[in-house]
């Protein structure tokens, strides 16, 4: 630099430096935030205004990303590691770099991805946090280097798609891949080309044991969610899907085929007064889990003939550790109305998450594609608990005529309050080791309870069966729905 130009630039520092704290605060609040650190390398008097500058990381914080406070406003914020971490996340992402070297940073980019959806939240229908991580994970680079690394990736993908070194990597990224969803779009559309090895993960029934509850758990009895099951249950709930609703209404489409779409919890504050005399609340209001509603649930499954055979035939028997061949055998798919309501509330258990409530809840369950199936009507019953990992657990229980059929066991994508949905697997409710098992998703489409009854967990197992007055006055409150919501008849394949 010419040193007249030196000159004027330290001129320009120093009466900048000269203004009042506020009125310099407010420029610099004008920068982009990738710009602080080059501008505090501009002078000494730059560098110690800006660095720990408490006020200004917060502003610039606050202007770019989610408010994370907003769902405890008590909480405290480094402000200024905060913002280093994210911006440096957003560079390492937007960057040019191949995926080679982008994966060098795919701890501290996981962790932050984690942690901007944890503390994301919804203003104006918007959150800042999922803007920037649609934008970022436009770029195909950065799906190959964070989202495609799971164990999945050993047998399927790409050359440029491999399976992380690491088991805890391969769970993190499968995490990363379930939040983002596969987008129906030419990328997302790619992403399934898996689904025969996702498929195979999924029907192998080796995978349900009593460590894993035969749900999407780790087979150590942990009860830490295991995202790699969870991916592969993603990927054949969204290719089926996108085979029938090719054929059928949208009503059924999973919530996940947009990036990030739902994965930002709109949550209940937990804090509530205390009072002396606590008026009589509707457990409804005491539920965090928002249970009560309409939910749209799809369950797919292998011909019990094919299933038999993939598990037990000649070919079958394998080491523990080795996988079965990928299955190309499509599946049928139902697609089912569930109303559900609160029913009972209680402290949590001794592997329960300490702060959250176990929320029981009861409901009718209803095909609207195959009435006809028997398997496809029932009532239902479960529960909602947070586990000790901070991951929300449904578990749910079919009821035919007073007996007991069919159970689930899934996660809630997101955490509580995502409006992403349960994913998990449905099975026999004896956990009958030769199956059968298979995909199972479940979200939320209404809050209306109104044609619901309120029968207890009692009532349910006293009743062998429906009032035919009963049945049809709800089958028609669910046809009444269907028609309101654009759901309609779904085709199934």
């Amino acid at each position: 630099m010419p040193l007249h130009y030196y000159q004027m630039f330290v001129v320009a520092m120093t009466e900048l430096l000269d203004l009042c704290y506020d009125v310099l605060i407010r420029i610099l609040e004008e920068l982009n935030p990738e710009d602080l650190a080059a501008c505090a390398q501009t002078s000494w008097g730059f560098r110690n205004f800006i660095n720990e500058n408490n006020r200004l990381y917060k502003a610039h914080y606050l202007k770019t990303f989610d408010d994370p406070r907003f769902l405890d406003p008590s909480v405290e914020v480094d402000w200024v590691a905060q913002l280093q971490k994210f911006i440096k996340t957003r560079k390492i992402l937007q960057s040019g770099s191949t995926v080679h070297v982008k994966r060098e940073y795919f701890k501290f980019v996981a962790s932050a991805i984690d942690e901007l959806i944890k503390t994301g939240s919804i203003k104006d229908k918007e959150s800042r946090n999922q803007r920037e991580l649609v934008e970022a994970f436009e770029i195909p680079q950065n799906l190959d280097s964070f989202l495609y690394r799971s164990s999945l990736y050993k047998r399927a993908g790409t050359e440029s798609q491999k399976a992380a070194e690491d088991e805890e990597d391969r769970q993190m990224s499968a995490k990363l891949h379930c939040l983002y969803g596969t987008p129906s779009t030419t990328i997302g559309r790619r992403g399934l080309s898996t689904h025969p090895f996702a498929r195979s993960h999924v029907y192998d029934l080796r995978n349900y044991t009593d460590e894993t509850r035969w749900g999407p758990w780790r087979n150590d009895g942990s009860m830490k969610v295991d995202w790699e099951m969870v991916e592969c249950l993603m990927i054949i709930l969204s290719y089926n899907s996108s085979l029938c609703c090719r054929r059928a209404t949208p009503g059924f489409r999973p919530p996940w085929t947009e990036p990030f779409d739902g994965v930002i919890a709109q949550r209940k504050p937990l804090d509530k007064p205390v009072l002396p005399l606590e008026p009589s609340i509707p457990l409804d209001m005491k539920d965090p889990f928002d249970i009560s509603g309409i939910w749209s649930r799809i369950v797919c499954f292998l011909d019990y003939t094919d299933l038999y055979h993939f598990n037990f035939g000649l070919n079958s028997r394998l080491p523990p550790d080795e996988p079965r061949e990928p299955i190309t055998t499509e599946e049928a798919i139902r697609h089912i109305l569930m109303r559900l309501i609160v029913s009972r509330i209680e402290p949590p258990g001794q592997f329960d998450n300490p702060d959250m409530p176990v929320v029981h809840f009861t409901g009718i369950a209803r095909a609207i594609d195959t009435s006809w199936d028997p398997n496809a009507n029932s009532r239902i019953r479960g529960t909602v608990r947070m586990t000790s990992e901070g991951e929300v657990r449904w578990t749910t229980v079919s009821v035919f005529y007073g007996e007991e059929k069919w159970s689930s066991e899934g996660v809630q994508v997101g955490g509580r309050g995502s409006k992403r949905g349960v994913i998990g697997t449905w099975f026999d409710k004896d956990h009958d080791p030769h199956g059968p098992a298979g995909p199972t998703a479940y979200w939320k489409i209404s809050n209306d309870t109104s044609k619901l009854g309120t029968e207890t967990d009692d009532e349910n197992e006293n009743e062998d069966e429906y009032g035919d007055e009963e049945e049809d006055g709800v089958q028609e409150a669910i046809e009444e729905d269907a028609d309101e919501d654009g759901l309609g008849m779904v085709i199934w394949s």
